[in-house]
């Protein structure tokens, strides 16, 4: 290792508190290539987009500060580019801007670089190997950058978008879901008119803990929205007992889908409250892996999944659990993390390759005020086109990548 590659790699065992400069990581492997093409180096770029609005997720004295997100730049050694973006909430899960970083900089990144990055299982592989998972599969959230990543990578040493990398047709445009996640119930109204000005005509509620205030909140949004398709999601706010009371009331007051209405780990609860079958029952925290989703079916837990290929590792883990809900005849719905421009244009690839019939809750563009984008993603009356150049659809603006990591810098002090 040179002099300078030495103070490169003390340098990157450096890390600030909420956000950090680019991280690079240098190829050692330049022999015993096996293609044309291999993994150079890899970028890590830690930031916060900004906001605008009230999110339950986005609350506190980090959340406050805006939106984490950990940009991955995946550079080959032909000059090629490819760009992903990990989105932890350390609300929603245990995953957190620092956690993110440190992962893929120092255990993820470092599986992959010297690989021919046209070996998409060689790079799953080398992933599996490079942390332990616990129930599931470790950290799933920041490998879901590194895993957007490559495929945009993939796509654009291959000149084909995420569609046709799968021998699939692009889809879309995908309609979209209002979020509602009002404190009061004299806020519904003018929530549900800032989304109808904006074009949506369908709504997902946030639900839990308090069963009486979330059917009041059913009954009003179903008033004003007598026909749009009404999504309520829990987080896993309620005990076995109140899911099974507030179920059949949701669903008296207008509700088509019950999204999370328990922790996880509560197998009979999800078990009664299918059986109940006063509303169908999705799981969403808890589904990382294709494993524990075929066990979920197999215990007859679930009616379906609210996807998201943020949470669960990226878009090889995401893709196989849509089509093993699809095999067992259950439903799967579009959802998001409040997905920034490059997660976004990524799930909106997959929703639209697998043709996602039902409104997707993907929020991202009601709540961030900023993107990376030299052409953002074009959302218009609630409706999302599907990106389709190569790889993940989008450019890359690395002007906007450095000034918002600026922005979050000179936020941090």
């Amino acid at each position: 290792m040179t002099k300078e590659s030495s103070q490169q790699f003390a340098r990157r065992r450096f890390l600030l508190a909420t956000a950090a400069l680019p991280v690079m990581l240098n190829s050692e492997t330049a022999a015993a290539r096996e293609t044309n093409v291999k993994i150079d180096h890899i970028d890590v770029f830690p930031v916060r987009y900004p906001m605008t609005g009230y999110f339950k997720f986005f609350s506190g004295p980090r959340g406050s500060r805006g939106r984490a997100a950990v940009m991955v730049k995946i550079t080959a050694d032909d000059g090629k580019i490819g760009w992903g973006q990990s989105v932890p909430i350390a609300r929603w899960s245990y995953e957190t801007l620092e956690t993110a970083t440190i992962v893929l900089r120092d255990y993820f990144a470092p599986a992959i670089i010297g690989r021919d990055p046209t070996d998409m299982d060689g790079a799953q592989t080398a992933l599996d190997g490079a942390l332990a998972g616990g129930f599931s599969t470790g950290m799933p959230i920041a490998r879901a950058g590194l895993d957007l990543a490559l495929h945009d990578l993939l796509g654009k040493l291959r000149g084909k978008s995420l569609a046709e990398l799968w021998g699939r047709k692009p889809g879309g445009p995908l309609t979209l879901s209002w979020t509602l996640n009002p404190r009061k119930l004299a806020e519904i109204e003018p929530l549900v008119e800032q989304g109808w000005k904006r074009g949506y005509r369908n709504f997902n509620i946030k639900l839990a803990p308090d069963p009486k205030f979330d059917v009041a909140l059913a009954r009003r949004v179903r008033k004003l929205v007598p026909k749009g398709f009404l999504w309520a999601d829990a987080n896993g706010g309620y005990d076995p007992a109140a899911a099974l009371t507030v179920a059949p009331k949701l669903a008296d007051a207008g509700v088509d889908v019950l999204e999370a209405p328990l922790k996880p780990n509560r197998i009979s609860g999800y078990q009664a409250l299918k059986k109940q079958a006063a509303l169908p029952i999705l799981m969403d925290e808890g589904v990382v892996s294709p494993v524990e989703l075929e066990e979920f079916i197999r215990l007859k837990m679930i009616d379906g999944v609210a996807m998201k290929p943020s949470r669960c590792g990226g878009l090889v883990s995401a893709r196989r659990q849509i089509e093993l809900i699809e095999q067992a005849g259950l439903m799967w719905l579009g959802s998001g993390l409040t997905d920034p421009d490059i997660s976004l244009a990524a799930t909106l690839g997959l929703y639209g390759a697998y043709n996602l019939k039902r409104p997707a809750a993907l929020n991202g563009p009601q709540f961030l005020t900023a993107d990376v984008l030299k052409k953002p993603l074009v959302i218009k009356d609630g409706l999302a086109e599907v990106p389709t150049g190569p790889g993940l659809g989008v450019e890359v603006d690395e002007v906007k990548v450095v000034e918002l990591v600026k922005r979050t810098m000179r936020q941090a002090k």
